[in-house]
């Protein structure tokens, strides 16, 4: 299958992954200024995830930004859809819409909506926020390029607090049960949800050997370090005949200090001195 990833694996230094890196950082100063122009929330869910999303789309995902609707794309669903100022600044980014349409993001009238939507949003496959959905979609997607015969693979990145809900867990049975290798499932581990952390509202640990039991093969990596994301998520599938899930450690807030592995920042917006402090340390961020 001819493949186009969405943005270079190189830039003008060599390094692999140094526009990833760039990619990220973008997508924070974006979500920062989205986030606050809106007075909108999940600043701390965004930033947590920003990496993952740069190196899917600056290294994994097979698409073409100008025909979003490609049918030998590979698709990806944000489950956790109050992430979606990530998501809608990362394709913006890598040339699905006009970067300038970012500032409508959470104003009236705006398809750009505080939860992800795909009505009027090229790349996004589809509207996403009731927690507990995307998997389920996910491998709904996957069986049907399996019964197909079609080559394209589909990712989801989930929440933590999602792997509480029931509603994950039910395709999880069923990708493995019908050995969806071309299905890959990325947690967004970053320890905390909605108004506690994780260990406090539902203890997911053993998470690993959770997802190894319902016979999916998994895999741990730091989701803040874009080398071992791309090694990793190049590897897809870890296992022939099997379902992946890739575990990735991340730190809510990720990127601004202050912001960094705190509940505050799930649903408060940065203004003001804030906004400052926080622009100031990702404009100056390598």
């Amino acid at each position: 299958m001819s493949a186009t990833i969405f943005a270079p694996s190189t830039d003008a230094s060599g390094s692999p992954h140094s526009h990833s890196r760039e990619l990220a950082r973008r997508v924070r100063i974006h979500v920062l200024r989205m986030t606050s122009r809106a007075g909108a929330s999940h600043i701390g869910s965004a930033f947590s995830s920003a990496d993952i999303l740069a190196v899917l789309y600056g290294h994994v995902l097979r698409g073409r930004p100008t025909d979003s609707r490609w049918p030998a794309r590979d698709r990806f669903v944000l489950s956790k859809g109050h992430a979606g100022s990530a998501l809608y600044a990362v394709l913006a980014e890598c040339g699905f819409f006009a970067v300038e349409r970012l500032e409508t993001f959470y104003q009236d009238g705006s398809e750009l909506c505080g939860h992800v939507s795909h009505q009027g949003i090229p790349g996004v496959e589809v509207s996403t926020g009731s927690l507990g959905h995307g998997l389920s979609i996910a491998s709904g997607m996957a069986f049907a390029a399996h019964l197909g015969s079609s080559s394209h693979r589909v990712f989801t990145l989930l929440s933590d607090g999602e792997c509480d809900e029931g509603s994950t867990w039910e395709p999880a049975l069923f990708a493995s049960h019908h050995c969806l290798d071309n299905l890959v499932a990325i947690i967004d581990f970053n320890k905390i949800q909605s108004l506690a952390p994780v260990t406090d509202i539902l203890t997911l640990e053993p998470l690993a050997s959770k997802w190894t039991s319902f016979g999916w093969t998994v895999r741990d990596v730091d989701g803040h370090d874009h080398g071992a994301l791309a090694r990793v998520l190049g590897a897809v599938p870890f296992e022939k005949g099997k379902p992946s899930c890739l575990i990735a450690h991340t730190v809510k807030g990720k990127g601004v200090a202050f912001m960094e592995d705190t509940v505050l920042w799930h649903y408060r917006a940065a203004r003001g001195e804030e906004f400052d402090r926080a622009l100031a340390e990702l404009e100056t961020t390598e």
